[in-house]
Order: C-alpha cells, then structure tokens, then sequence
C-alpha cells in the first residue's frame, strides 16, 4: 500500500531516516510539505525565503513529484492520505512543543493511519538520555559526557532513488511555492548545505578552536542556516569531525542540549528558565523603546554592537561571538528583558530556532541553564578590541568608521552619521549588578 512521506525540519533526501521507513516493502510515496499559516505567520522573511527555495530544490531533485499544499496539518495530512489510501504517514520526530502539538493533533485525525516517527534533527535526540535518577540534565558538562558516551548511529543510506515516488498531478489542494525576496547571505537547500560543509571542512575546520571567536576573520562554518531547516543531518557532519574537532563537535552538542532542555521545560521558549531571576527589574515605556531602537537599528555608539547588529538586518546572519556581545549589551547595559531581544533575533536571523536563540539568549543574561555568571559583563569595547583586533569586521559593516585608524578608540571624535555612546558602560555596568544582587 502507498504511504505519505511528510516534510518538515528535514528539507533533504540524503540520510533521511524517515524516507527509508516510508519506502519499506517497496511502497510508494507520496512526498509532500505542509505551508502551515501559523509558522509562515511567525517566521521572518529571511527564513521563508530559505524554506522556499529549499522547497524548490526538493521538487527538482524529485522530478516534480513533490506535493506542496497550505493549511492546518491535521486537515491537510488526513486529506492526503485518504486520496492516495496511504497505510501510514511518516515523519522525523519534532520535539520542540509546537511540534509535539501539531503532531498529536494530527495523530488524532489520523484516527486509523498510525504518524510514524523515525530519527530526529539531532545526533542525540531529546529523550535517550538523562541523569541516574532519571531526569534530565540541566548542566551542559556532564550532559555533553553523557552525550558522548551515547553516540549515535551513522548516517542513513537515502536518497532520491529510496523510493517509488507518486506522482501528485491530479491529487487536489496543490498550491504553488512561493517566490520571496529578502536579503540573505545563506544559499538554501541541500546541495548548498553539502557544498558548504565540503569547503569548510576542507578550508577552516582545521583552524575552527583558536580562530572562531573572530569575526573578522570569517571561518565560521555558517551552517546553522541548514540545520535549521535540515538540508542536511548533524550525523553527516559528524563523520568528519575526528579527534582534532572537539571544538565543533561541543557545538553540535550545545544544539542537542539545548532542544533538550526546551522539550523537558517548554514554558522556557520565552519565560526564564530560573524562576528567580524572572523577577529581576528591567526597564520600560518610551526610553526603553527608543533604546531598544537604536539597539536594532546598529547606532548606539558602541562599535562591535552596531557592526553585529547591521550585519543581522543586512544579511540574517550575526557571527555567534557578537550575539553574544550585542545580547549583552541589550540586557545588562540597557537594561531590556531578554525576550525583546530574542524576538528580534529570530524575526531577523535565517538560522532563528527556538531552542538555540531563546536559552543562548538566557545564557547571556543570567537565567538559563549553564548561565553565565550574574557578574560577567561584557565590555563592548575590550570584546571588539580582542576579537575584532584590527577592526576589518566593524569597518565593513559600519562604513561611517571606514577611515578611522583605531575603531577601538574614538575618544578623539567621531566621523560626522556616527553617533556618541547611548550609554556609559561603566555607570550601566554597576546598574546592572546592583539589579543582579537584589535578587540574591
């Protein structure tokens, strides 16, 4: 009997676990792709932008035979198996709390088709480990042992040959995929996802534990984009991580902490992980707003934050090393709740997922897991100074600074557009610690 083959955060044909268990007995799929309005609703322009032209690639690598049609899954997943008599849907499981809601109410329409759930989007998926006791882990240390001693299997042997395909000409509800335009610098797709991860490993993987803290050097991987959306697996990358990697291979591992920690605390997507740092004063009404402005729109005086924050509204991508500066600089220089921040974050970000954006962002101000320490604020100017040494990274993305000799030191004056500090770190610093301390 025909099955349904549902993509979702698994863009790929390439170690693809779920198409092997739909192509079982040599059936015959029916791939298809869910517009749910919910998540177009919630997603920004640069994320569309990558999942349709990902979309896009998918149907060419399929010959056209790739359904796409737009709607509330558990109407349109039954539709679909009924038009084609499928014995069942399958899926790569989706731990995040919205997936696991959509999930169970499409099982539940379902009703007599089983949703089979094969693999995840992680090496280690979020329920096959936890401490002796039984809970999970809330310290990343012993988490990433743990993980490590797990390990995980080898990629899947898929691909676009994996299946009887059917061909959904005919079948109705389909809709077109969209176009968008929307400056982005992340190619889509999984021949781009391959591509990428080829000259990286190739070029910088080499060098990746001393050199990505630098912006201006640009070694990064910049995967994130196609993890996201799964244009190819963690496990795939894992076979060329050696000894040598631990360095990437821990950042692979913070993913899977992370969406770890989200499906076992869902209520963390957007309320502090640590309930006694939820209550930590924090500023609002019209001057939080207009400081909250300038914070996104790359002018609060401060070098390194502008260049990161200009290089998200320009390109959907900020180098992780200036995340963390730039949400620094919101929460314990301005003094702004961490969710205003993380909002931004993944309406602007290509690579926005809820559980990395959301506890990095708690990381930074003190009420996640593994948080850093309430008295550890960054110094926007020693981090840009030590990252960014010969400013080439702030030059490129604030030109105002282009003829500056020293992007470090403007005490001398600042070019004509460029504007004077917003605030003094030293002064916001105490402020920001005096806050910290009330609640201890």
């Amino acid at each position: 009997m025909p099955t349904l083959l549902w993509f979702r955060r698994d863009l790929r044909l390439s170690d693809h676990p779920a198409l092997l268990a739909a192509a079982q007995d040599d059936a015959q799929v029916l791939a298809c792709y869910v517009l749910d309005p919910r998540l177009i609703a919630s997603a920004g322009t640069r994320r569309l932008g990558y999942l349709y032209r990902s979309l896009h690639e998918l149907r060419e690598r399929l010959d056209g035979k790739f359904l796409v049609v737009q709607g509330r899954p558990e109407e349109q997943i039954p539709r679909l198996a009924r038009a084609v008599g499928a014995a069942s849907v399958h899926i790569s499981q989706d731990y995040s709390p919205f997936g696991r809601r959509r999930d169970d109410a499409v099982r539940t329409a379902l009703d007599d088709v089983p949703l089979c759930a094969t693999g995840s989007p992680y090496l280690v998926s979020p329920e096959r480990i936890g401490k002796q006791d039984g809970t999970p882990y809330q310290v990343f240390t012993p988490y990433y042992r743990a993980w490590r001693d797990h390990g995980w299997r080898a990629p899947a042997a898929s691909g676009p040959d994996s299946a009887r395909w059917i061909d959904p000409a005919g079948l109705p509800g389909a809709t077109e995929i969209p176009d968008i335009t929307g400056q982005s610098d992340a190619p889509a797709g999984e021949r781009a996802a391959m591509a990428q991860w080829r000259a990286f490993v190739e070029t910088w993987l080499p060098n990746y534990a001393t050199d990505r803290d630098r912006p201006d050097l640009d070694t990064t991987s910049r995967m994130s984009a196609h993890l996201k959306f799964g244009t190819i697996h963690p496990r795939t990358m894992a076979v060329d991580l050696g000894a040598d990697a631990d360095a990437y291979l821990r950042e692979l591992a913070f993913r899977d902490f992370y969406a770890t920690v989200l499906h076992h605390w869902p209520e963390s997507a957007w309320q502090s992980w640590s309930p006694g740092m939820a209550s930590i004063e924090v500023d609002d009404g019209p001057d939080a707003q207009r400081m909250f402005d300038a914070w996104t729109a790359g002018m609060t005086g401060f070098p390194i934050v502008d260049a990161g924050m200009r290089q998200l509204s320009q390109t959907g991508f900020m180098h992780n090393r200036v995340r963390m500066i730039a949400a620094s600089f919101l929460v314990k220089d301005l003094h702004l709740p961490w969710q205003w921040g993380a909002r931004w974050f993944l309406d602007q970000l290509t690579d926005g997922d809820v559980a990395n954006n959301q506890h990095g962002w708690q990381w930074v101000a003190g009420c996640g897991t593994d948080a850093a320490p309430y008295f550890r604020v960054f110094n926007p100017t020693t981090q840009g100074a030590k990252f960014d040494p010969a400013g080439d990274y702030i030059r490129r993305w604030v030109p105002e600074l282009a003829e500056v000799a020293d992007v470090h030191k403007l005490d001398a004056g600042r070019p004509a557009g460029y504007p004077d500090p917003i605030v003094d770190h030293a002064e916001e610093r105490r402020e920001a610690l005096r806050r910290y301390q009330q609640l201890r």
